[in-house]
């Protein structure tokens, strides 16, 4: 996938987050040779998201791309920004945002909160 596209879908996907009412705090947070796309806070929750993005046409929903391996991942690193943030007693969830563009420059968007439990 290019990294061209997978940045039009976080662009996107963090627009989704603030029309939700989500507070960007921190994006594309790197450690740990991982990276976590977007942290926002939610109703006092820290709000992990993962974003895959597909070009219209693929069969497997973008969302579906997040498996074991990726959660564990996303898993330590969100516990790396915790420690460094100081926020470990926060509550915290994971949720993934699936972005499907479209050929005529349209875009749909699935997000699935609480996507998985580590």
């Amino acid at each position: 996938m290019k990294k061209t596209t997978g940045n039009i879908g976080e662009k996107l996907a963090r627009k989704y987050a603030k029309k939700q009412g989500m507070k960007i705090i921190e994006k594309n947070y790197r450690a740990l040779r991982g990276e976590i796309d977007i942290i926002a806070v939610e109703d006092d929750q820290l709000v992990f998201i993962e974003v895959k993005t597909n070009k219209q046409g693929n069969k497997v929903p973008p969302e579906n791309r997040v498996n074991r391996a990726k959660q564990k991942q996303i898993g330590k690193v969100a516990q790396m920004y915790l420690q460094q943030s100081g926020k470990t007693g926060m509550d915290c969830r994971f949720d993934v945002i699936g972005v499907v563009l479209s050929e005529n420059g349209g875009h749909e968007i699935s997000h699935i909160k609480n996507a998985f439990w580590l």
